[in-house]
């Protein structure tokens, strides 16, 4: 530091000094009385006064520019040496903030050779998106050049790698100890972006899974920017903002369009700021999820270099992968820039999930409090339950239109938002049992023994994600039914090779892509409906032939309908009554060469009830009245249309958050399936 400001100061000192050489080394005649002669008169008078001030003055501007250059040349060889010492040009964070992402295991990602951003404004160098070191060469000499500028020349010039790049800066400031000082630039754009944020403290909000709208179905996340005033005191959310890295996609797409190109990355993300209580709002509000709030333990230096960078980032056009680069990601990056150490990027499997990062930042300790904040439906939910427990203790009497009134979204307008948006109200309820913290892992592998028929087998099993009604309940919103990506086989023991209704050896039993249900009591505070759909690959029994055996095919299937739920609900909670029971209307189309044409469609009714005996034990029990079509036949011991009904029951026991033992049992009411019983015992295994 001590030797870089003599460097400085000592270039500055020349520049008097040049001054006076350039004034003596005008013609002495110029300077000395002479003798008054016409001719010597004519001569000196033929060179204009203003001509010499002209010329004095560019050299002397010429002069002076070359000591800047000088200055900034010999600025830079001292920086390029300790860059070069420290190895910053492969620094991690240097790297960072190019977003080069070495430590992400991703399906998508470019991989150590370039950086994720190609969008060439991000870069000082043409090739900086692959090589960091002609990146760092480049923004050390812009900013030679910059410090060695007199502060007239700084004033105000926002295309300056100061206030352009300014978390890259502030670090290299850091790192070769340059005096902050004689960093004069004016950054009016970044100083008013700064001073509206006022950044001290940040914190990690999860809105719940949300199944009516399928782009959420997997929860969310997003950062809460706290100034010194929302940090006194958190209920005032006004003096907070939002950070929300979310897709850029074309709302006018029908949705499975919009849904694959979220997958594959055929939008842009956007980074959105706004001010917190409209972001919430949208949560509490619009969706009704409820929300965790965890604070971040970040020192105040490091959240303000987290808001630089995304200053640097926030207009960038980055590829947004629905699974891999996802609001989550982008949060474990930005926290990755200020504690390289950590690489918590690295520490994810491919499929980035808002829970799991929740997971990984309380396993990593950078979680330092809670809170939790109920929607729009848990109050109303709360109210009802309230009105419920003093109409059957016989404090008071309950009408279904007061019922009707408390549940309604539109009559009832509790919430944990004050109505002029400016705070939020303190929660005067037990927080509901959906804590991502308390949930079970989200991928599930399990291994089974069971009969089916005559046949004996074992299962084994691989589900990605994410939720069944039948798995361990805390931590997720209630009710919640969602599962993809998953597969089962099945090794059978064959003891007879000339049966054709024997199974192979080893058979695949199931490919589901997703399935999920999503249920919404008409007896309780939530607005949505009751509904369900499934794709998969399943194996089926052909009621349609004599003896129909078991066949692959291709199956989807939509089910909408209504629930009810029933039971005690936890005290001075806005949660639901823990029972449900549900009925659906189905439709489904299946294809495959073993049945019967190649294919069948359905219509019917699907009913059942989920019943929670306690903490650890839960059992299921449903009724499928499915009443298939295969077109029309003619041989008569083919039936080309025909009931077959079915009944499953499935039974869970927790061993413990990661472990649990389920009984599965099917009944086909078919006289025409070959094996028309299937039950199985299995272990559980989240991971």
């Amino acid at each position: 530091m001590f030797t870089k400001s003599l460097q400085v100061t000592s270039l500055y000192t020349r520049v008097p000094l040049t001054v006076a050489i350039l004034l003596f080394s005008i013609p002495s005649q110029a300077l000395l009385p002479t003798p008054l002669d016409t001719a010597n008169l004519n001569v000196v008078t033929s060179t204009p006064i203003d001509t010499i001030s002209t010329n004095s003055t560019q050299a002397l501007a010429d002069n002076t520019q070359n000591v800047q250059n000088a200055g900034a040349e010999q600025l830079l060889a001292n920086w390029r040496v300790q860059a070069k010492s420290k190895n910053l040009a492969q620094h991690t964070t240097w790297r960072r903030l190019l977003y080069f992402i070495d430590d992400k295991k991703g399906l998508f990602n470019k991989g150590k050779t370039k950086s994720l951003v190609e969008d060439s404004d991000f870069f000082l160098s043409t090739s900086g998106y692959q090589d960091s070191a002609a990146e760092l060469d480049a923004t050390l000499a812009a900013l030679a050049n910059e410090i060695m500028q007199p502060a007239s020349a700084q004033a105000n010039n926002s295309n300056s790698v100061q206030c352009r790049f300014p978390a890259r800066v502030q670090w290299l400031s850091e790192h070769l100890a340059i005096d902050q000082s004689d960093l004069q630039t004016n950054c009016p754009e970044l100083d008013e972006w700064m001073s509206m944020l006022n950044p001290e403290q940040l914190s990690i909000m999860f809105g719940e899974e949300y199944l009516d709208n399928p782009i959420s179905a997997f929860a969310h996340t997003l950062l809460r920017i706290d100034s010194p005033a929302s940090v006194a005191d958190p209920s005032q959310i006004h003096y907070a903002y939002a950070f929300n890295d979310t897709v850029d996609g074309n709302p006018d797409d029908p949705f499975v369009v919009y849904a694959i190109k979220s997958m594959i990355g055929s939008y842009d993300n956007i980074i959105e700021i706004d001010p917190y209580p409209e972001k919430l709002a949208k949560y509490l509000k619009e969706d009704e999820r409820d929300t965790w709030t965890y604070q971040l333990d970040l020192t105040p230096s490091e959240v303000r270099q987290m808001m630089l960078h995304v200053w640097e980032t926030k207009d960038l056009y980055i590829p947004y992968y629905f699974a891999t680069d996802n609001c989550a990601s982008e949060i474990l990056r930005l926290i990755d820039v200020v504690r390289p150490e950590q690489y918590l990027l690295g520490q994810l499997p491919y499929v980035v999930i808002p829970s799991d990062v929740i997971n990984l930042l309380a396993d990593e300790q950078l979680l330092a409090g809670t809170v939790y904040t109920p929607s729009d439906a848990t109050v109303r939910q709360a109210q009802l339950n309230k009105a419920e427990e003093a109409s059957e203790l016989g404090y008071a009497t309950l009408t279904e239109e007061e019922a009707y009134n408390i549940k309604s979204a539109d009559i009832n307008l509790a919430s944990s938002i004050s109505k002029d948006m400016q705070r939020l109200e303190p929660p005067l309820i037990t927080p509901s049992d959906n804590n991502p913290l308390d949930r079970h892992p989200l991928q599930r592998g399990h291994v089974g023994i069971g009969q089916s028929g005559d046949n004996s087998y074992i299962e084994l099993g691989l589900r990605a994600g994410y939720h069944s009604t039948l798995d361990r309940p805390a931590g997720f919103r209630q009710f919640f039914d969602l599962e993809g990506v998953s597969a089962t086989w099945r090794l059978y023991n064959t003891d007879d090779d000339n049966d054709n209704n024997q199974p192979l050896s080893v058979e695949l039993q199931n490919f589901t892509l997703v399935r999920g249900r999503s249920f919404n009591p008409v007896n309780s505070a939530e607005k949505g409906d009751t509904w369900g759909a499934s794709i998969e690959a399943t194996r089926v029994n052909d009621g349609s032939q004599e003896e129909g055996g078991a066949h692959l095919v291709g199956s989807t299937a939509f089910e909408y309908g209504k629930s009810w739920a029933f039971g005690e609900p936890k005290a001075n909670s806005g949660e639901m009554p823990p029972q449900l029971c549900y009925t659906f209307a189905t439709g489904a189309a299946q294809a495959g060469r073993g049945i019967n044409n190649g294919f069948r469609v359905g219509a019917g009714v699907n009913a059942g009830c989920l019943y929670q005996i306690n903490n650890q034990l839960r059992a299921q029990a449903e009724l499928q009245l499915p009443y298939w079509y295969h077109g029309s036949s003619s041989e008569d011991d083919i039936k080309s249309h025909y009931w077959q009904p079915i009944t499953t029951l499935g039974l869970q026991y927790d061993i413990d958050k990661k472990q649990a033992l389920r009984i599965n049992a099917s009944y086909e009411w078919q006289d025409r399936v070959d094996a028309n019983e299937d039950i199985k015992l299995s272990y559980m295994r989240y991971f």
